[in-house]
């Protein structure tokens, strides 16, 4: 078993175990979170694919399985669902057990506002690097839509995504070098600024920010499609 799909199942196992806990029950909101995971796994796969043959980024052959569909390691392709997955639940979790993590309708937007305010900077000054300017606009957009969106999503992804940051970056972190020899993802210098945190580019803030965060944008939708209401009590998501 390769290296990198040895940690895609170690970060799946825990919360897959935990997924039918009857105090946060993540099963019942599986109908609305495959679909979403696989609309915006669409969206990233198909950026991942265009980085690679650009070569903004890489894959270390000496740490990924020889099945590379598209030019892209299999185990990139489950990175898409199992990351996605073992972050929600996450957000789940800090609700159900702390349910007064939740920001303020002021507080958040103007947390909203410098945030737009830095990242439009990041494309300004460093439009020339690709994955630095992507994904600073992806990001940019998914907030400057949620400013005109009725949901209170970012009053508690914005603490939520603090927590999911701490195994989002020891994974990133073995990935691009920590622990192991060389790098099981390698990144070109032109395509980010070169500012780290260890060894993960500080730009994977912006990708692991966007990718979580518009998966449950979708999810809500399809929530609010079908007619359901939240599964969690007093909480918009």
């Amino acid at each position: 078993m390769s290296l990198y799909l040895t940690l895609l199942l170690c970060s799946l196992a825990f919360p897959l175990a935990l997924s039918f806990d009857k105090k946060v029950a993540f099963y019942r909101h599986w109908k609305t979170l495959f679909p979403s995971v696989f609309i915006t796994g669409i969206i990233f796969i198909v950026a991942d694919i265009v980085f690679t043959n650009n070569g903004v980024w890489g894959f270390n052959p000496r740490y990924h399985s020889q099945f590379t569909p598209a030019g892209i390691p299999l185990e990139e392709w489950l990175f898409f669902v199992i990351i996605p997955y073992a972050s929600i639940f996450t957000h789940y979790v800090i609700i159900k057990y702390f349910p007064n993590a939740c920001l303020s309708d002021k507080t958040t937007r103007v947390i909203t506002w410098i945030l737009l305010a830095l990242l439009s900077s990041l494309v300004l000054i460093f439009h020339s690097r690709t994955y630095t300017a992507f994904y600073s606009a992806f990001m940019a957009v998914l907030l400057t839509v949620s400013l005109f969106r009725k949901s209170r999503l970012l009053n508690r992804f914005y603490i939520t995504y603090l927590v999911i940051m701490l195994p989002f970056f020891l994974v990133n972190g073995i990935l691009t070098g920590s622990f192991i020899p060389g790098e099981v993802v390698w990144y070109s210098e032109s395509g980010i600024t070169g500012f780290r945190i260890f060894t993960v580019p500080f730009e994977d803030i912006m990708y692991g920010f966007s990718l979580i965060y518009l998966t449950l944008i979708l999810m809500e939708k399809l929530r609010m499609l079908s007619g359901k209401k939240n599964l969690i009590q007093n909480d918009k998501n």
